[in-house]
Protein backbone atom coordinates (compact mmCIF):
# COMPACT_ATOMS: atom_id res chain seq x y z
CA UNK A 1 0.00 0.00 0.00
CA UNK A 2 1.31 3.44 -0.94
CA UNK A 3 2.09 6.05 1.75
CA UNK A 4 -0.74 8.22 0.44
CA UNK A 5 -3.26 5.40 0.85
CA UNK A 6 -1.96 4.63 4.34
CA UNK A 7 -2.55 8.26 5.26
CA UNK A 8 -6.08 8.08 3.84
CA UNK A 9 -6.74 4.86 5.80
CA UNK A 10 -5.64 6.59 9.00
CA UNK A 11 -8.17 9.34 8.26
CA UNK A 12 -10.93 6.74 7.85
CA UNK A 13 -10.18 5.21 11.23
CA UNK A 14 -9.94 8.59 12.95
CA UNK A 15 -13.24 9.77 11.42
CA UNK A 16 -15.04 6.59 12.58
CA UNK A 17 -13.75 7.02 16.14
CA UNK A 18 -14.78 10.67 16.24
CA UNK A 19 -18.29 9.89 14.99
CA UNK A 20 -18.80 7.38 17.77
CA UNK A 21 -17.48 9.75 20.45
CA UNK A 22 -19.35 12.85 19.30
CA UNK A 23 -22.63 11.07 18.67
CA UNK A 24 -22.54 9.34 22.05
CA UNK A 25 -21.80 12.57 23.90
CA UNK A 26 -24.34 14.51 21.84
CA UNK A 27 -27.13 12.06 22.64
CA UNK A 28 -26.16 11.83 26.30
CA UNK A 29 -26.04 15.61 26.81
CA UNK A 30 -28.73 16.61 24.26
CA UNK A 31 -26.15 18.97 22.70
CA UNK A 32 -27.02 19.91 19.13
CA UNK A 33 -23.47 21.20 18.71
CA UNK A 34 -22.06 17.77 19.49
CA UNK A 35 -24.54 16.06 17.16
CA UNK A 36 -23.70 18.57 14.43
CA UNK A 37 -20.04 17.74 14.88
CA UNK A 38 -20.90 14.04 14.74
CA UNK A 39 -22.66 14.63 11.44
CA UNK A 40 -19.68 16.66 10.29
CA UNK A 41 -17.39 13.77 11.17
CA UNK A 42 -19.79 11.47 9.32
CA UNK A 43 -19.18 13.46 6.18
CA UNK A 44 -15.47 13.29 6.90
CA UNK A 45 -15.78 9.51 7.11
CA UNK A 46 -17.47 9.45 3.72
CA UNK A 47 -14.84 11.83 2.38
CA UNK A 48 -11.99 9.77 3.80
CA UNK A 49 -13.43 6.60 2.26
CA UNK A 50 -13.77 8.36 -1.08
CA UNK A 51 -10.22 9.61 -0.78
CA UNK A 52 -8.95 6.16 0.16
CA UNK A 53 -10.42 4.56 -2.95
CA UNK A 54 -9.74 7.57 -5.20
CA UNK A 55 -6.02 7.56 -4.40
CA UNK A 56 -5.93 3.89 -5.30
CA UNK A 57 -7.42 4.70 -8.70
CA UNK A 58 -5.34 7.85 -9.22
CA UNK A 59 -2.08 6.01 -8.58
CA UNK A 60 -2.64 3.66 -11.50
CA UNK A 61 -0.32 4.30 -14.45
CA UNK A 62 -1.59 5.50 -17.80
CA UNK A 63 -3.10 2.81 -20.00
CA UNK A 64 -4.66 2.49 -23.45
CA UNK A 65 -7.99 3.94 -22.31
CA UNK A 66 -6.54 6.64 -20.02
CA UNK A 67 -3.50 8.02 -21.81
CA UNK A 68 -3.03 10.86 -19.31
CA UNK A 69 -3.30 8.62 -16.24
CA UNK A 70 -6.05 8.51 -13.60
CA UNK A 71 -5.14 11.60 -11.57
CA UNK A 72 -8.54 13.25 -11.98
CA UNK A 73 -10.11 10.51 -9.87
CA UNK A 74 -8.92 12.45 -6.81
CA UNK A 75 -10.71 15.58 -7.96
CA UNK A 76 -13.90 13.68 -8.71
CA UNK A 77 -13.69 12.31 -5.17
CA UNK A 78 -13.19 15.76 -3.72
CA UNK A 79 -16.12 17.13 -5.74
CA UNK A 80 -18.42 14.37 -4.50
CA UNK A 81 -17.29 15.14 -0.98
CA UNK A 82 -18.19 18.81 -1.47
CA UNK A 83 -21.73 17.85 -2.47
CA UNK A 84 -22.17 15.74 0.68
CA UNK A 85 -20.78 18.50 2.88
CA UNK A 86 -23.12 21.09 1.39
CA UNK A 87 -26.20 18.92 2.00
CA UNK A 88 -25.21 18.22 5.59
CA UNK A 89 -24.53 21.88 6.31
CA UNK A 90 -28.02 22.81 5.13
CA UNK A 91 -29.57 20.09 7.32
CA UNK A 92 -27.62 21.26 10.37
CA UNK A 93 -28.67 24.86 9.80
CA UNK A 94 -32.35 23.89 9.55
CA UNK A 95 -32.23 21.91 12.82
CA UNK A 96 -30.38 24.72 14.63
CA UNK A 97 -32.85 27.36 13.44
CA UNK A 98 -35.81 25.22 14.56
CA UNK A 99 -34.27 24.82 18.02
CA UNK A 100 -33.69 28.57 18.28
CA UNK A 101 -37.31 29.22 17.29
CA UNK A 102 -38.77 26.73 19.77
CA UNK A 103 -40.94 28.05 22.60
CA UNK A 104 -38.81 26.42 25.29
CA UNK A 105 -35.02 26.15 25.07
CA UNK A 106 -33.62 22.64 24.82
CA UNK A 107 -31.97 21.32 27.93
CA UNK A 108 -28.28 20.62 27.41
CA UNK A 109 -26.23 18.86 30.09
CA UNK A 110 -22.77 20.38 30.47
CA UNK A 111 -21.05 17.63 32.45
CA UNK A 112 -17.33 17.55 33.15
CA UNK A 113 -16.79 14.47 31.00
CA UNK A 114 -18.36 16.31 28.02
CA UNK A 115 -15.57 18.87 28.30
CA UNK A 116 -13.02 16.08 28.65
CA UNK A 117 -14.29 14.51 25.44
CA UNK A 118 -14.00 17.85 23.66
CA UNK A 119 -10.36 18.07 24.75
CA UNK A 120 -9.69 14.61 23.30
CA UNK A 121 -11.50 15.51 20.06
CA UNK A 122 -9.48 18.72 19.70
CA UNK A 123 -6.24 16.74 20.12
CA UNK A 124 -7.33 14.22 17.47
CA UNK A 125 -8.44 16.97 15.06
CA UNK A 126 -5.15 18.79 15.46
CA UNK A 127 -3.12 15.61 14.95
CA UNK A 128 -4.87 14.48 11.77
CA UNK A 129 -4.83 18.04 10.43
CA UNK A 130 -1.03 18.13 10.70
CA UNK A 131 -0.61 14.61 9.26
CA UNK A 132 -2.90 15.22 6.26
CA UNK A 133 -1.38 18.61 5.47
CA UNK A 134 2.16 17.23 5.49
CA UNK A 135 1.13 14.25 3.35
CA UNK A 136 -0.69 16.51 0.86
CA UNK A 137 2.44 18.64 0.46
CA UNK A 138 4.74 15.64 0.17
CA UNK A 139 2.66 13.73 -2.40
CA UNK A 140 1.01 16.71 -4.12
CA UNK A 141 -2.40 15.11 -3.55
CA UNK A 142 -5.54 17.20 -4.09
CA UNK A 143 -7.67 14.72 -2.15
CA UNK A 144 -5.38 14.80 0.90
CA UNK A 145 -5.28 18.58 0.72
CA UNK A 146 -9.09 18.59 0.75
CA UNK A 147 -9.00 16.34 3.82
CA UNK A 148 -6.61 18.70 5.60
CA UNK A 149 -8.98 21.58 4.91
CA UNK A 150 -11.87 19.58 6.31
CA UNK A 151 -9.92 18.73 9.43
CA UNK A 152 -9.15 22.41 9.95
CA UNK A 153 -12.88 23.07 9.73
CA UNK A 154 -13.50 20.25 12.21
CA UNK A 155 -11.06 21.80 14.65
CA UNK A 156 -12.77 25.18 14.35
CA UNK A 157 -16.17 23.53 14.74
CA UNK A 158 -15.08 21.61 17.83
CA UNK A 159 -13.78 24.82 19.40
CA UNK A 160 -17.14 26.45 18.58
CA UNK A 161 -18.95 23.59 20.33
CA UNK A 162 -16.67 24.07 23.34
CA UNK A 163 -17.54 27.77 23.46
CA UNK A 164 -21.25 26.93 23.09
CA UNK A 165 -21.15 24.50 26.00
CA UNK A 166 -19.30 26.98 28.19
CA UNK A 167 -21.89 29.67 27.44
CA UNK A 168 -24.72 27.18 28.01
CA UNK A 169 -23.26 26.30 31.40
CA UNK A 170 -23.05 30.03 32.13
CA UNK A 171 -26.85 30.37 31.60
CA UNK A 172 -27.23 30.91 27.84
CA UNK A 173 -29.00 27.74 26.54
CA UNK A 174 -29.27 29.17 22.98
CA UNK A 175 -25.49 29.11 22.66
CA UNK A 176 -25.48 25.39 21.79
CA UNK A 177 -27.77 25.95 18.80
CA UNK A 178 -25.67 28.93 17.69
CA UNK A 179 -22.54 26.77 17.84
CA UNK A 180 -24.30 24.20 15.65
CA UNK A 181 -25.25 26.96 13.21
CA UNK A 182 -21.64 28.11 13.18
CA UNK A 183 -20.48 24.57 12.38
CA UNK A 184 -22.99 24.40 9.52
CA UNK A 185 -21.62 27.65 8.09
CA UNK A 186 -18.06 26.32 8.31
CA UNK A 187 -19.07 23.17 6.47
CA UNK A 188 -20.82 25.12 3.70
CA UNK A 189 -17.90 27.54 3.20
CA UNK A 190 -15.44 24.67 3.02
CA UNK A 191 -17.64 22.83 0.50
CA UNK A 192 -17.94 25.86 -1.78
CA UNK A 193 -14.21 26.56 -1.63
CA UNK A 194 -13.21 23.00 -2.44
CA UNK A 195 -15.82 22.66 -5.16
CA UNK A 196 -14.43 25.72 -6.95
CA UNK A 197 -10.85 24.45 -6.79
CA UNK A 198 -11.69 20.97 -8.03
CA UNK A 199 -14.06 22.14 -10.75
CA UNK A 200 -11.21 24.32 -12.07
CA UNK A 201 -8.99 21.24 -12.28
CA UNK A 202 -11.66 19.10 -13.95
CA UNK A 203 -12.30 21.90 -16.47
CA UNK A 204 -8.54 22.11 -17.23
CA UNK A 205 -8.25 25.60 -15.80
CA UNK A 206 -4.79 27.02 -16.52
CA UNK A 207 -2.56 26.97 -13.40
CA UNK A 208 -1.17 30.51 -13.64
CA UNK A 209 1.77 30.10 -11.28
CA UNK A 210 2.95 26.86 -12.93
CA UNK A 211 2.54 28.44 -16.39
CA UNK A 212 4.69 31.42 -15.41
CA UNK A 213 7.33 29.07 -13.99
CA UNK A 214 7.41 26.96 -17.17
CA UNK A 215 7.63 30.08 -19.36
CA UNK A 216 10.64 31.37 -17.43
CA UNK A 217 12.32 27.96 -17.70
CA UNK A 218 11.92 27.91 -21.50
CA UNK A 219 13.03 31.53 -21.97
CA UNK A 220 16.21 30.80 -19.99
CA UNK A 221 17.38 28.42 -22.75
CA UNK A 222 18.44 31.28 -25.01
CA UNK A 223 17.30 33.07 -28.17
CA UNK A 224 17.62 30.04 -30.48
CA UNK A 225 14.55 28.45 -28.83
CA UNK A 226 11.47 30.64 -29.17
CA UNK A 227 8.29 29.81 -27.26
CA UNK A 228 5.30 29.90 -29.63
CA UNK A 229 2.57 28.37 -27.42
CA UNK A 230 2.28 26.92 -23.92
CA UNK A 231 -0.82 25.17 -22.58
CA UNK A 232 -0.86 23.73 -19.08
CA UNK A 233 -3.29 21.85 -16.89
CA UNK A 234 -3.15 20.00 -13.59
CA UNK A 235 -4.50 16.66 -12.40
CA UNK A 236 -3.74 14.61 -9.32
CA UNK A 237 -1.09 17.08 -8.17
CA UNK A 238 0.81 16.67 -11.46
CA UNK A 239 1.38 19.34 -14.14
CA UNK A 240 0.80 18.61 -17.84
CA UNK A 241 2.49 20.95 -20.35
CA UNK A 242 1.81 21.16 -24.10
CA UNK A 243 4.63 23.26 -25.63
CA UNK A 244 5.24 24.56 -29.17
CA UNK A 245 8.70 26.03 -29.86
CA UNK A 246 10.46 27.30 -32.97
CA UNK A 247 14.14 26.91 -33.79
CA UNK A 248 16.27 28.35 -36.64
CA UNK A 249 15.01 26.91 -39.96
CA UNK A 250 18.50 25.77 -40.92
CA UNK A 251 18.73 23.52 -37.87
CA UNK A 252 18.94 19.79 -38.51
CA UNK A 253 16.41 17.25 -37.25
CA UNK A 254 18.81 16.15 -34.51
CA UNK A 255 19.14 19.74 -33.31
CA UNK A 256 15.36 20.01 -33.10
CA UNK A 257 15.25 16.86 -30.99
CA UNK A 258 17.93 18.24 -28.68
CA UNK A 259 15.97 21.49 -28.33
CA UNK A 260 12.82 19.54 -27.36
CA UNK A 261 14.82 17.57 -24.77
CA UNK A 262 16.23 20.81 -23.36
CA UNK A 263 12.74 22.30 -22.99
CA UNK A 264 11.43 19.17 -21.29
CA UNK A 265 14.36 19.06 -18.86
CA UNK A 266 14.08 22.79 -18.06
CA UNK A 267 10.39 22.51 -17.17
CA UNK A 268 10.87 19.36 -15.11
CA UNK A 269 13.66 21.01 -13.12
CA UNK A 270 11.20 23.71 -12.02
CA UNK A 271 8.10 21.47 -11.91
CA UNK A 272 9.20 17.98 -10.84
CA UNK A 273 7.19 15.05 -12.21
CA UNK A 274 5.62 17.27 -14.90
CA UNK A 275 4.43 15.55 -18.08
CA UNK A 276 5.82 17.62 -20.99
CA UNK A 277 5.06 17.25 -24.70
CA UNK A 278 7.11 19.47 -27.05
CA UNK A 279 6.33 20.22 -30.70
CA UNK A 280 9.16 21.80 -32.73
CA UNK A 281 8.57 24.13 -35.67
CA UNK A 282 11.05 25.92 -37.97
CA UNK A 283 11.30 29.65 -37.34
CA UNK A 284 10.64 32.22 -40.03
CA UNK A 285 13.31 34.19 -41.92
CA UNK A 286 13.02 37.78 -43.09
CA UNK A 287 13.98 38.95 -46.57
CA UNK A 288 17.50 39.99 -45.59
CA UNK A 289 18.22 36.56 -44.06
CA UNK A 290 16.98 34.78 -47.18
CA UNK A 291 19.07 36.99 -49.51
CA UNK A 292 22.17 36.30 -47.42
CA UNK A 293 21.63 32.55 -47.56
CA UNK A 294 20.87 32.67 -51.30
CA UNK A 295 24.14 34.52 -52.01
CA UNK A 296 26.15 32.09 -49.89
CA UNK A 297 24.60 29.05 -51.61
CA UNK A 298 25.04 30.51 -55.10
CA UNK A 299 28.65 31.60 -54.65
CA UNK A 300 29.52 28.11 -53.38
CA UNK A 301 28.91 26.70 -56.89
CA UNK A 302 32.13 26.37 -58.95
CA UNK A 303 32.20 28.75 -61.91
CA UNK A 304 29.95 31.37 -60.30
CA UNK A 305 31.57 34.79 -60.63
CA UNK A 306 29.02 37.42 -59.62
CA UNK A 307 25.48 37.51 -58.18
CA UNK A 308 23.36 40.64 -57.92
CA UNK A 309 19.75 41.92 -57.94
CA UNK A 310 18.54 39.18 -55.60
CA UNK A 311 14.80 39.63 -55.05
CA UNK A 312 12.51 37.65 -52.74
CA UNK A 313 8.76 37.18 -53.28
CA UNK A 314 6.76 35.75 -50.36
CA UNK A 315 3.78 33.44 -50.83
CA UNK A 316 2.49 32.52 -47.39
CA UNK A 317 5.07 30.29 -45.70
CA UNK A 318 7.12 29.94 -48.91
CA UNK A 319 9.10 32.32 -51.12
CA UNK A 320 10.30 32.60 -54.71
CA UNK A 321 13.68 34.08 -55.58
CA UNK A 322 14.91 35.87 -58.68
CA UNK A 323 18.55 36.81 -59.23
CA UNK A 324 21.03 37.98 -61.87
CA UNK A 325 23.93 35.62 -62.51
CA UNK A 326 27.03 36.95 -64.33
CA UNK A 327 29.28 34.47 -66.12
CA UNK A 328 32.27 34.90 -68.47
CA UNK A 329 31.18 36.10 -71.89
CA UNK A 330 33.23 33.29 -73.45
CA UNK A 331 30.72 30.70 -72.13
CA UNK A 332 28.27 29.23 -74.60
CA UNK A 333 24.60 29.03 -73.64
CA UNK A 334 24.72 25.34 -72.73
CA UNK A 335 27.65 25.85 -70.33
CA UNK A 336 26.01 28.91 -68.76
CA UNK A 337 22.75 26.99 -68.35
CA UNK A 338 24.53 24.15 -66.54
CA UNK A 339 26.08 26.61 -64.09
CA UNK A 340 22.69 28.31 -63.55
CA UNK A 341 21.03 24.95 -62.90
CA UNK A 342 23.70 24.08 -60.33
CA UNK A 343 23.17 27.46 -58.66
CA UNK A 344 19.39 26.93 -58.47
CA UNK A 345 19.80 23.45 -56.97
CA UNK A 346 22.30 24.73 -54.42
CA UNK A 347 19.90 27.48 -53.33
CA UNK A 348 16.90 25.12 -53.05
CA UNK A 349 18.95 22.65 -51.00
CA UNK A 350 20.20 25.34 -48.62
CA UNK A 351 16.85 27.15 -48.28
CA UNK A 352 13.90 24.72 -47.88
CA UNK A 353 11.45 27.62 -47.56
CA UNK A 354 12.16 28.67 -51.18
CA UNK A 355 9.83 27.11 -53.71
CA UNK A 356 11.35 28.31 -56.99
CA UNK A 357 14.49 30.07 -58.20
CA UNK A 358 14.74 32.04 -61.46
CA UNK A 359 18.17 33.07 -62.73
CA UNK A 360 18.78 35.80 -65.31
CA UNK A 361 22.06 35.17 -67.15
CA UNK A 362 24.38 38.07 -68.02
CA UNK A 363 27.92 38.20 -69.44
CA UNK A 364 30.65 39.60 -67.28
CA UNK A 365 31.98 43.00 -68.29
CA UNK A 366 35.26 43.07 -70.22
CA UNK A 367 38.31 42.95 -67.99
CA UNK A 368 39.27 46.33 -66.64
CA UNK A 369 42.08 47.90 -68.63
CA UNK A 370 45.34 48.21 -66.88
CA UNK A 371 45.66 51.50 -64.98
CA UNK A 372 48.73 53.19 -63.61
CA UNK A 373 49.07 55.65 -60.77
CA UNK A 374 50.47 58.99 -61.86
CA UNK A 375 52.03 61.85 -59.96
CA UNK A 376 49.63 64.51 -58.85
CA UNK A 377 50.10 67.74 -60.81
CA UNK A 378 50.56 70.64 -58.34
CA UNK A 379 48.29 72.99 -60.25
CA UNK A 380 45.52 70.39 -60.57
CA UNK A 381 45.91 69.52 -56.89
CA UNK A 382 45.59 73.17 -55.93
CA UNK A 383 42.37 73.61 -57.90
CA UNK A 384 40.94 70.37 -56.49
CA UNK A 385 41.85 71.42 -52.94
CA UNK A 386 40.19 74.80 -53.42
CA UNK A 387 37.01 73.23 -54.73
CA UNK A 388 36.84 70.69 -51.87
CA UNK A 389 37.40 73.44 -49.28
CA UNK A 390 34.60 75.56 -50.81
CA UNK A 391 32.13 72.64 -50.60
CA UNK A 392 33.09 70.99 -47.30
CA UNK A 393 35.04 73.67 -45.41
CA UNK A 394 38.08 71.36 -45.19
CA UNK A 395 40.92 70.48 -47.56
CA UNK A 396 40.97 66.85 -48.81
CA UNK A 397 42.57 64.38 -46.43
CA UNK A 398 44.05 62.39 -49.33
CA UNK A 399 44.33 62.92 -53.07
CA UNK A 400 45.44 60.34 -55.64
CA UNK A 401 45.24 60.09 -59.42
CA UNK A 402 45.24 57.10 -61.71
CA UNK A 403 45.66 57.18 -65.51
CA UNK A 404 43.31 54.96 -67.52
CA UNK A 405 42.66 54.70 -71.27
CA UNK A 406 39.54 56.79 -70.74
CA UNK A 407 41.32 59.54 -68.81
CA UNK A 408 42.32 60.41 -65.26
CA UNK A 409 40.49 59.01 -62.25
CA UNK A 410 40.72 61.14 -59.11
CA UNK A 411 40.43 59.49 -55.67
CA UNK A 412 39.55 61.85 -52.83
CA UNK A 413 39.01 61.46 -49.09
CA UNK A 414 37.17 64.54 -47.84
CA UNK A 415 36.46 65.54 -44.25
CA UNK A 416 32.91 66.38 -43.10
CA UNK A 417 31.22 66.95 -39.79
CA UNK A 418 30.92 63.52 -38.16
CA UNK A 419 27.45 64.28 -36.75
CA UNK A 420 25.70 64.99 -40.06
CA UNK A 421 23.45 62.40 -41.67
CA UNK A 422 24.86 59.98 -44.24
CA UNK A 423 22.41 61.34 -46.81
CA UNK A 424 23.79 64.87 -46.33
CA UNK A 425 27.38 63.60 -46.68
CA UNK A 426 26.36 61.86 -49.90
CA UNK A 427 24.99 65.15 -51.25
CA UNK A 428 28.29 66.94 -50.45
CA UNK A 429 30.32 64.25 -52.22
CA UNK A 430 28.03 64.59 -55.24
CA UNK A 431 28.61 68.36 -55.34
CA UNK A 432 32.39 67.81 -55.23
CA UNK A 433 32.22 65.31 -58.12
CA UNK A 434 30.04 67.55 -60.23
CA UNK A 435 32.23 70.67 -59.78
CA UNK A 436 35.46 68.82 -60.52
CA UNK A 437 34.05 67.24 -63.68
CA UNK A 438 32.92 70.71 -64.79
CA UNK A 439 36.46 72.05 -64.28
CA UNK A 440 38.41 69.19 -65.89
CA UNK A 441 37.18 67.83 -69.20
CA UNK A 442 39.72 64.99 -69.23
CA UNK A 443 38.55 63.38 -66.00
CA UNK A 444 37.21 59.85 -66.52
CA UNK A 445 35.78 59.70 -62.99
CA UNK A 446 35.97 61.17 -59.52
CA UNK A 447 35.65 58.79 -56.53
CA UNK A 448 34.89 60.62 -53.29
CA UNK A 449 35.13 59.03 -49.85
CA UNK A 450 33.63 61.03 -46.95
CA UNK A 451 34.98 60.64 -43.42
CA UNK A 452 34.69 62.54 -40.11
CA UNK A 453 36.97 65.53 -39.72
CA UNK A 454 40.13 64.61 -37.82
CA UNK A 455 40.28 61.06 -39.19
CA UNK A 456 43.83 59.78 -39.75
CA UNK A 457 44.31 58.69 -43.41
CA UNK A 458 44.85 54.98 -43.91
CA UNK A 459 48.29 54.24 -45.36
CA UNK A 460 48.54 52.20 -48.49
Amino acid sequence: MSPARRTARTSVIAAAVLIAIKLAVGLATNSLGFMAEAAHSGTDLAAALLTFFAIGVASRPADTTHGFGHGKAEHLSALAECAVLAMVSVLLAVVAIRRLGADAPAEVETTWWAFAVIGIVIAIDLTRLVISRRAAQEFGSAALAANALHFAGDLAGTIAVLVGLLLTRAGLPEADAFSALFVAALVLIAAIRMARVNVDVLMDHTPLEATATATRAIESLGPDIALKRLRMREAGGRQFADVVISIPPAAALAEGHLAADAVEAAIQRELPNADVVVHVEPGSLDEADIRERVLAAALAVPGTREIHNVRVFFHGAHADVALHLKLPSSHDVATAHNVATAVERSILAACPMIGHVTTHLEPLDDPISEASQVAVDARIAERITLTVREVTGHPPNTLRMTATPDGLVVFLAVAVDGSIALSDAHVLSGVVRRRLREQFDDLADVVVHTEPAGTTPVAG
